[in-house]
């Protein structure tokens, strides 16, 4: 095997952990949407956070008091660089968690499907392109 076939590993193991973000985010949404539990829930604060270019995302923390009557305060696993009316400090929203460990949740309007949608597509495209090349290379040899 050519060097050159090294460089396929790169789109390839790129495709692979997009893949496997975006389908555990689906999984993970969809075992919230079938046994999760829905909770009112306020927006305490933002947790802001820099990257390296200098943008800042803004995460909201929900609080709220779950069915056995624990208080659980956590903070969004998505952030924003601007956050809407509707998830300003002091808003009640609705979340839905898992009951064994409220720390998997998710804000009702704020953490949306669509992420873990385009990591899933992406790295679907980036893991079938890659093989069908590695595939015809291989037959063509």
């Amino acid at each position: 095997m050519e060097r050159e076939w090294f460089f396929c590993l790169i789109p390839l193991t790129i495709g692979t952990v997009f893949l496997c973000f975006g389908v555990y985010g689906l999984r993970r949404a969809k075992a919230l949407r079938r046994s999760g539990v829905s909770a009112r829930a306020r927006i305490v604060r933002h947790d802001v956070v820099r990257n390296d270019d200098g943008a800042r995302f803004r995460y909201p923390v929900a609080a709220w008091t779950a069915g056995d009557g624990r208080t659980c305060e956590y903070a969004s696993r998505f952030g924003r660089a601007a956050v809407g009316n509707g998830f300003g400090v002091g808003a009640h929203v609705m979340v839905r968690y898992d009951p064994q460990a409220p720390d998997r949740f998710a804000i009702e309007g704020w953490d949306t499907r669509s992420v873990d949608l385009l990591f899933t597509a992406l790295g679907a495209v980036f893991t079938v392109g890659t093989v069908t090349v590695l595939v015809v290379r291989l037959l063509t040899l």
